[in-house]
């Protein structure tokens, strides 16, 4: 029986992956459809992606999948035609970032309740009934249309380091606190052009059925997200309007698509835009750090925290046990130097 699951450690795969010479490409995805059997759906998608030497993480629910992946390029049109041999998935728009595919040094593919955690709990809510797409011309013909609101519907530490100009923000952790949030703070603009936006598009997909099931009328979702609105934006020659960097889940944590620096150092208040993770393992605090406290402080987020990092490693090791750190940010939406802990 094949292997369905990654065997090797994670350092070792990450060692391997740098020293790869075929060059990678990054490719995210996703689509909302029926999956009746998502184990075996998945078992069959590991097999022949895993063939291909393909790194990445795959979201599977009754509802549809959720993927980013890192491909081989000399893979990538295997990967694109074994994709589309799958009949729901045929045709479906594949994201290419914008950076090298150095993203996933691992094939993580999971089965979940849903794709996308909504926390939606009415039976009547359907994702057929979705919002119109617009591409980057049209969003930024609607952009100049002053009956037009543009909604982001990414966490506060993405729309932190970049974002649609006048784009507003809806301060919260999660998805699945944004949706009834942003139904109660657009109530007075139910006649206004309402565009959604996020990442590569699943979020804002979502959100823009969730309004048009709440009673709103003139609903958009950006296609693609901001992937491909930063593609269609080089191809067409147009101005971007998303300004900033575009904050990725991968272990690239961020790709350029503006020079602009809108987001500053959460140490020093200095402009920057960078984000990364505390390097002491018992925090692990996700942050912005410029380039001089990076290098003052070791790459932790605190002289307390550098202390710990500079500790032998046995040291640390016994420090860490019993901590349960779970998802820690540093929250600039609400309480703003409060850390998400465990997900709370």
């Amino acid at each position: 029986m094949a292997v369905l699951h990654n065997r090797v450690s994670q350092q070792e795969l990450k060692k391997l992956l740098y020293q790869e010479t075929t060059p990678r490409i990054t490719i995210s995805f996703y689509y909302y459809f029926i999956i009746n059997d998502t184990l075996q759906f998945r078992d069959d998608l590991y097999t022949n992606l895993n063939a291909l030497k393909v790194f990445g993480r795959i979201y599977i629910a009754t509802e549809g999948i959720n993927a980013q992946v890192s491909v081989p390029a000399e893979n990538v049109e295997v990967f694109k035609n074994y994709l589309y041999s799958i009949e729901p998935l045929n045709g479906i728009r594949l994201n290419i970032a914008v950076d090298d595919g150095k993203s996933f040094w691992v094939l993580k593919m999971k089965v979940r309740q849903k794709i996308v955690a909504d926390g939606i709990a009415d039976p009547a809510f359907s994702m057929k009934k979705k919002g119109n797409y617009v591409n980057a011309i049209q969003m930024n013909k609607l952009l100049q249309n002053e009956d037009t609101v543009v909604i982001d519907m990414r966490n506060h530490y993405e729309y932190e380091v970049g974002h649609f100009e006048k784009a507003i923000e809806i301060p919260s952790d999660t998805f699945r606190e944004q949706l009834p949030m942003v139904v109660e703070m657009m109530q007075d603009k139910k006649d206004k052009n309402i565009i959604m936006y996020c990442t590569g598009g699943i979020r804002c997909e979502k959100a823009s059925a969730y309004m048009l099931h709440n009673g709103f009328n003139n609903v958009f979702h950006l296609e693609g997200g901001i992937i491909n609105y930063a593609k269609q934006a080089k191809e067409n020659n147009i101005d971007s309007k998303f300004i900033g960097k575009n904050f990725v889940f991968d272990d690239r944590l961020g790709e350029r698509i503006t020079n602009d620096i809108i987001a500053r150092c959460h140490q020093c208040g200095q402009p920057a835009d960078t984000h990364t993770n505390c390097k002491n393992e018992a925090c692990h605090l996700l942050f912005i750090q410029c380039n001089e406290c990076a290098a003052k402080f070791d790459g932790c987020c605190s002289e307390a925290c550098q202390t710990v990092y500079n500790l032998p490693i046995e040291v640390q090791k016994e420090l860490r046990k019993g901590i349960e750190k779970g998802t820690m940010v540093f929250n600039k939406s609400k309480q703003r130097l409060r850390p998400r802990l465990n997900g709370k």
